[in-house]
């Protein structure tokens, strides 16, 4: 299982200066790729480096610094081509999707840059690196990180780290190959609904409410509103050094949340059932107010984190399809759309049965869960006579 660490980096000012330069350096050659691989029709990659090796090097870009551009190139187009076949962009002919097909793909000049472990080796005892710059290699670079995330590095970092700088300050996140625990035979699943009103609810009893949360991101977007419209340079500055802090914020609410929902799991040796989202933005219909609370939630991180602790601790994971799970009593199995009173109220029309909605909706979750797990694992060869 790939995870990520990230470090910060502590250059002095020589060696922040050299940094900044290589990463203006290889995004312009990546946006000058990209130009030529957009009149080329995109070619493979090996097609891709004859065209542009040359021209890299007499940049002052090292042979493996040039081979990473070149593929960070190719794997963009490739990830713009599959989300333009999966729809992502729209249809064909609409705005989004013309505007996306109708240019080369640009680069940010402190977008990341890949480096291996040619360009790239790490001192843990020292907590330093060596880094290949366009101004030559510089060593002794200072970073810091977490005793886990330092632990986690020198245990299982395998293949490629990028450098990135965000408002002034440099970070590498580092890639870790991390192994799986075995998975057990789960006795039963706990069911995750997902929400706004309530982030998580499970068919345990645990119901992480988003009340404190929506707070927080309505006072900061209500903030971020005020501050844009003042446009004065003081706004301007209270808005970057604001930047990310409300991202933060759900990233770590959801880390909580994810760590509880695991470690219940585990305790009672139970798997995990979880709403399959995927393509919620598309499928739902609301209005303009609540599309905009809709859209900023945080679903696909917030099951990501749970899938992927999960997977270290060896909880097994399902996910379900999410159709009908609030209409639908948990108890008798009828389905109708007025059983659910309202947010968070539901009455089942058939056997009378009152519950809280999520809770209701968490336990066919977890059925759904059983269901599928019991379908993979049954056998699909017809028995001998």
């Amino acid at each position: 299982m790939k995870l990520v660490v990230q470090v910060k980096l502590m250059p002095e000012a020589e060696q922040a200066a050299a940094l900044l330069a290589t990463l203006r350096t290889v995004n312009e050659a990546a946006n000058r790729v990209s130009a030529v691989a957009f009149e080329q029709g995109v070619p493979r990659e090996y097609e891709l480096r004859k065209h542009t090796y040359a021209e890299l090097k007499s940049r002052g870009l090292g042979a493996q610094a040039a081979q990473h551009t070149i593929k960070k190139v190719r794997d963009a187009y490739t990830t713009l081509k599959a989300n333009i076949k999966a729809g992502n962009l729209g249809r064909p002919g609409s705005k989004r999707r013309r505007k996306a097909e109708s240019k080369p793909i640009a680069f940010r000049p402190e977008a990341a840059q890949p480096y291996d472990d040619r360009c790239l080796s790490w001192q843990y005892d020292a907590q330093t690196v060596s880094i290949w710059t366009t101004a030559g290699r510089i060593r002794g670079v200072r970073f810091a990180c977490s005793a886990n995330g330092l632990k986690m590095l020198r245990e299982h970092r395998q293949g490629e780290s990028d450098l990135v700088e965000r408002d002034g300050v440099f970070y590498l996140i580092a890639t870790c190959e991390v192994p799986e625990e075995k998975s057990y035979e789960p006795d039963g699943f706990i069911g995750v609904d997902l929400g706004i009103v309530n982030i998580a609810t499970t068919s345990t009893g645990y119901q992480a409410a988003g009340r404190d949360l929506n707070r927080h991101r309505k006072r900061h977007g209500d903030l971020r509103a005020k501050l844009q419209r003042k446009g004065t340079k003081s706004a301007k500055r209270l808005l970057k050094k604001r930047n990310r802090r409300e991202q933060r914020h759900v990233s770590n609410t959801n880390h909580v949340i994810a760590k509880r929902i695991v470690a219940e799991a585990e305790r009672t040796s139970a798997g995990i059932a979880l709403e399959d989202l995927g393509g919620i933005r598309q499928r739902v219909r609301l209005r303009k107010p609540q599309r905009v609370t809709l859209h900023s939630w945080a679903f696909a991180q917030l099951g990501e984190f749970i899938a992927y602790k999960a997977r270290r601790a060896g909880v097994p994971v399902v996910h379900v399809d999410p159709a009908y799970t609030s209409q639908t009593c948990c108890e008798c199995g009828h389905v109708d759309k007025k059983n659910r009173v309202d947010q968070a109220l539901f009455i089942c029309r058939n056997c009378g049965v009152v519950a809280h909605a999520d809770r209701n909706a968490s336990h066919n979750i977890a059925q759904r869960g059983a269901v599928v797990w019991n379908a993979g694992r049954e056998s699909r060869v017809p028995a001998t006579p």
